[in-house]
């Protein structure tokens, strides 16, 4: 504020010589030129030969003389001097149109005089036209516009002052209202709040803007309230049935199995070691940057029948692969990994689980179709793929996505589970589904259990349930590599569709 008025004190001081410079400049120019246009009339009277005596003159600020080369005064206006000249000798010497100042006193007159000499001719003969002119006029507006700025100045000054203090405290009134807000808030109250002013101007803005970065920083706050209560209730309950086993054992000593003992500990702490995994990983997605458009830099050609035949192969129970490829060119058919091939026999789907015997009449074996291979409640894995479907992702995280998608279709589905893969025709998205006949997911739900720790009701059961953190990984994952992931209806149970962006032509 003080700076403030300062600069503008010194701005006004600095205007206030550049008008005095500017006005004195201004009049006396005023005055060269009256000069000058009388000194013109006389220097044409004279070249005429048609001087008069007196010398007409208007107004009783100028005087006049016509001076020959030897000093004598020729003509003079009425109240000029008719036998000294305005300057002296020396200063009539020259050619041309020239001015100069000279002291009032010669003239009878108070002041500088300014005297501007023209040359002429009186009958061949040369002769100098001289015209004085009283600067006192000058000297007294000059004066008079100095007072008035040293009078008005500090007054100006203050006004100034008094309505910047004015305008700026009203100005600033809202902002100190919004640095006391701040510092109120103590990030425990949830309803913390800037107040926002009625003004709809730029402060009124930011205080907007403020409370919403204080809403999202809040959500930010109780989200990460909720994960570590979460977090610390699932790292929990494993540390908790692993303390009860030993504490169990201890007790029992000697008739204790610990064969048993250890196979539960292996158990829970395998159980431990996901959950620790699956918190790094979304612990480190949420560190990691926007990515720009585009895949990651790591990203690769990943074929999307391969790695559904891949994952598939990986997960135990029964399995069926199938394909029904289409068009010239296609690929062989992928074969599920562990299901015996006997040599010889014509390339076909086979059935993960069920023998060929040397010699058999080479027939495929239906995709879908139950086999009966493991424990008789693990539902059956298909692989359905209609054609070669090239993506571009991280491979491991495409695997990652897919067996956590797999992992849950196998804990809720009754019978069957189907992997697909549609290449995409003209659009930009391959779509990959993941089917099961299970209960499914109502519509309410759809959205929620992409939560971190979120688990329905039917799966609480943590040991059928799980953490409730493998659909939020899945879409993290599939959000960073480009793609989206939606539920849907597959009457009955639940279908996946992954939507992965197409492997771009080389240029």
């Amino acid at each position: 504020m003080v700076l403030g008025v300062a600069g503008l004190s010194v701005g006004l001081a600095l205007g206030g010589v550049v008008l005095l410079v500017a006005l004195g400049w201004t009049l006396q120019r005023t005055v060269d030129e009256e000069a000058f246009r009388t000194a013109d009339a006389v220097a044409r009277l004279a070249g005429e030969n048609a001087l008069p005596d007196p010398l007409p003159v208007a107004g009783g600020q100028l005087r006049v003389q016509v001076v020959d080369s030897a000093g004598r005064i020729r003509a003079a206006s009425i109240d000029a001097d008719r036998l000294v000249p305005m300057v002296r000798p020396d200063q009539l010497a020259g050619e041309g149109r020239r001015r100069t100042v000279v002291p009032g006193q010669r003239l009878g007159w108070q002041g500088p005089v300014r005297v501007v000499a023209v040359p002429a001719r009186v009958a061949g003969e040369p002769v100098t036209v001289l015209v004085g002119r009283s600067t006192v006029d000058v000297r007294h507006a000059t004066q008079a516009a100095r007072t008035v700025l040293l009078v008005a100045f500090p007054l100006l000054v203050g006004l100034l002052a008094v309505v910047a203090w004015r305008v700026v405290g009203a100005t600033l009134r809202p902002v100190e209202a919004l640095r006391s807000g701040a510092a109120e808030i103590t990030g425990r109250d949830a309803a913390d709040r800037l107040p926002v002013p009625a003004s709809q101007d730029e402060i009124h803005r930011l205080a907007v803007t403020l409370n919403d970065m204080l809403d999202r920083l809040s959500a930010a706050r109780a989200r990460q309230r909720s994960f570590l209560a979460d977090a610390a209730h699932e790292l929990r309950s494993p540390l908790t049935n692993m303390r009860t086993e030993l504490e169990v054992a201890q007790r029992l000593g000697d008739r204790s199995d610990w064969p048993a003992v250890a196979a539960d500990l292996l158990v829970d702490t395998e159980r431990l070691g996901r959950l620790v995994d699956d918190l790094l990983l979304l612990a480190r997605l949420d560190e990691q940057p926007a990515r720009p458009a585009g895949p990651p830099r790591e990203a690769e050609p990943v074929e999307l029948g391969g790695l559904l035949a891949e994952v598939a192969a990986r997960r135990p129970g029964p399995r069926a692969a199938g394909t029904a490829v289409s068009g010239p060119g296609s690929p062989a058919s992928p074969v599920v990994a562990g299901s015996p091939v006997v040599s010889g026999s014509p390339a076909s789907p086979v059935v993960a689980g069920s023998p060929v015997v040397s010699g058999s009449p080479a027939s495929p074996v239906v995709a879908g179709s139950p086999v009966v291979s493991g424990s008789p409640a693990s539902p059956v894995v298909t692989v359905a793929v209609a054609g070669p479907a090239w993506t571009v992702g991280v491979p491991d995280e495409l695997r990652r996505v897919l067996g956590n998608l797999v992992d849950n279709a196998v804990r809720h589905a009754r019978e069957r589970i189907v992997l697909a893969v549609e290449p995409a025709v003209d659009g930009a998205y391959h779509l990959v589904t993941v089917t099961d006949d299970g209960p499914g997911i109502p519509a309410a739900d759809r959205e929620r259990v992409f939560r971190r720790f979120t688990r329905l009701d039917e799966g609480r059961a943590r040991d059928a349930g799980g953490a409730g953190l493998g659909l939020a990984i899945v879409r993290e994952l599939v959000r960073r590599g480009g793609g989206t992931v939606e539920l849907a209806d597959a009457g009955p149970g639940l279908v996946v569709r992954l939507r992965l962006p197409v492997l771009p032509e080389p240029d």
